[in-house]
């Protein structure tokens, strides 16, 4: 039902006849605003995540002008809202850490103050889920504005993306194959405007869920940030809120079962982080949806990666937008998704996908040829990971998809990287590296520390991929045959705890296995005997982090925030 205007939210506090009506109209001409600006419009939120330590969202402050643009043509009264701002790569030791502070931080944003809508200026990696988890709890009518990515580098006729290149020549240039003054020309030009990493990483990947989902405009999540589209994209915006307040189209409208199967789909058919696992599926629970690992599994089983895009591929964001974007690969998937879901536009989602065809069959390919025959997601389960372990096999090496060797051992970062630096590294290619208190409560904070480096001494003979085993998580841009998100973690006393120098483990993904070889009796004796190693935080966020933070296939929300329960309106008096 249209909502009446008389019954917006915003009204308890500027409709009032009362004294606190008077005052909050009084402090609202304070700011030079007319009182009518309050009392006769639709109050909406941008809720920006911009920061001069967010490079990605660099351009932010002038989309908030442009969403500002649009929510005053559409009759609204646009009030811009800043957020905790995480800047992947420069936030220590992990944005992951901060993600469900972001979420809360939205949710009380919204909560305590007079607003009837939001739209959501976010992109970086954790920003996209902390915002839209945040938004779906408020439960206001919501649109997100995507910060769009970066345009795309040419090195030496060479299409060069963010994190997925940064990684290959990092390798090169430890082996020796790239000097020192080539190394830093690549430091200053790889990320050559605002925008997110152009890669199919974890930025494009979650964005392109939210459009998925129905929460952003269709094709909005491609189209490169410094393009003349974007703006006109954040002013539709702004305009498109104003409706969605009338029409109370809420995100619980939206995100449905349906709609975050479709968004699976999505991140299979692009080759998308394995970061999404984590992510999807805290938002779907803030939604009241039942979403499993093994939901993602079948869906992986069945869509192929069709998408050409680093690191399953070889071309970046740019060329994906110039190919019709997410509209069109949608269109091409159809048959895999539930086309009656309702979107932001107040249409069902196959309205925004007939007619849009691809316009670059290299880059967005047909369902029968398929960028990679291999999976973009694989669920594991075995006595090394009993609640679960993800890998991506699309951007993993071939013949290590089913393998066995021996295991070395290491409890943290600091000393795998001095080991693994050492020219006396015993190790070989079949060896199987494993770093454990890694993950959500051990980091603390699950950070992106799973591409666990090759040894040195092996670069410099050639090899770029082994097998890997983490309880961390990885960054997606990156690429190799690395086993992620181990649950239960080493840090609680999982399995991956138990884990010594020369045990054997054996992977085979087809069959999405990993085991410990190791017998019973001899895993019960050290079970008997382990210790934690992580002590927990004395106090301040990362105390109440490690205290309440679920396990990574629960998406590693806050035990409190789950689930739909209401949080009652705050009492003006």
């Amino acid at each position: 039902m249209p909502r009446k205007f008389e019954d917006l939210r915003s009204r308890r506090w500027f409709a009032d006849a009362g004294m606190r009506g008077f005052a909050h109209r009084q402090r609202m001409q304070q700011s030079g605003l007319r009182r009518d600006d309050v009392v006769g419009r639709p109050i909406v939120a941008i809720v920006n995540t911009w920061s001069e330590l967010s490079p990605c969202h660099a351009h932010l402050r002038e989309r908030a002008d442009a969403v500002r643009r649009g929510v005053l043509l559409a009759g609204g009264m646009p009030l811009e809202l800043p957020a905790l701002s995480l800047g992947e790569v420069i936030v220590k030791p992990t944005t992951m850490l901060y993600r469900n502070l972001l979420a809360m931080e939205v949710e009380e944003l919204l909560r305590s103050h007079p607003v009837d809508g939001v739209v959501l200026l976010a992109g970086c990696d954790k920003t996209t889920p902390g915002t839209v988890m945040g938004a779906t709890s408020m439960g206001i009518p919501a649109i997100f504005c995507p910060a769009g990515p970066m345009l795309n580098d040419r090195y030496r006729g060479r299409t060069v993306g963010a994190g997925t290149h940064t990684l290959m020549f990092w390798g090169d240039y430890q082996a020796g194959r790239l000097g020192e003054d080539e190394w830093r020309d690549l430091e200053a030009r790889m990320t050559r405007s605002p925008g997110t990493c152009n890669t199919m990483g974890t930025a494009s990947t979650m964005t392109s869920i939210v459009e998925a989902l129905g929460l952003a405009l269709p094709g909005s999540t491609s189209i490169p940030a410094v393009d003349s589209a974007h703006p006109r994209m954040a002013a539709a915006c702004g305009e498109r809120i104003v409706q969605m307040i009338r029409e109370d189209l809420t995100p619980q409208r939206i995100l449905t079962r349906g709609a975050f199967l479709n968004a699976a789909a999505v991140q299979m058919a692009l080759g998308g982080s394995t970061n999404a696992a984590v992510h999807v599926i805290a938002m779907a629970r803030r939604a009241g949806v039942e979403l499993s690992l093994a939901d993602l599994d079948a869906v992986a089983r069945r869509v192929p990666v069709i998408a050409n895009l680093f690191p399953s591929g070889e071309k970046l964001m740019e060329d994906f937008h110039y190919a019709g974007g997410l509209p069109a690969l949608m269109n091409v998937i159809r048959d895999h998704l539930s086309l009656d879901e309702l979107t932001v536009t107040g249409a069902p989602l196959r309205a925004q996908l007939d007619g849009r065809a691809v316009l670059d069959p290299e880059v967005i390919r047909p369902l029968a040829a398929p960028v990679s025959p291999r999976p973009a997601l694989a669920v594991l389960r075995g006595n090394l990971a009993p609640e679960g372990a993800v890998i991506k096999p699309s951007a993993a090496s071939p013949e290590l998809l089913r393998h066995r060797g021996r295991a070395i051992v290491f409890d943290g970062p600091q000393q795998m990287a001095a080991a693994l630096a050492d020219p006396a590294f015993a190790g070989d290619e079949n060896s199987v590296i494993v770093l454990r208190n890694a993950g959500p409560v051990g980091a603390p904070g699950m950070p992106e520390w799973g591409n666990l480096p090759i040894p040195r001494n092996l670069l410099q003979r050639g090899v770029r991929d082994m097998v890997r085993i983490s309880d961390a998580r990885m960054s997606g841009t990156h690429y190799g045959t690395c086993v992620l998100h181990v649950s239960p973690e080493s840090a609680v006393g999982g399995p991956l705890a138990l884990v010594r120098d020369g045990d054997t483990i054996e992977l085979d993904v087809e069959a999405r296995r990993l085991e410990l070889v190791v017998d019973a009796a001899e895993l019960a004796r050290r079970r008997a005997a382990w210790r934690p190693l992580v002590a927990p935080y004395a106090r301040g966020y990362t105390r109440l982090y490690q205290q309440h933070v679920t396990r990574a296939q629960d998406g590693c929300d806050f035990d409190f925030l789950d689930g739909t329960a209401p949080s009652p309106e705050p009492a003006i008096h």
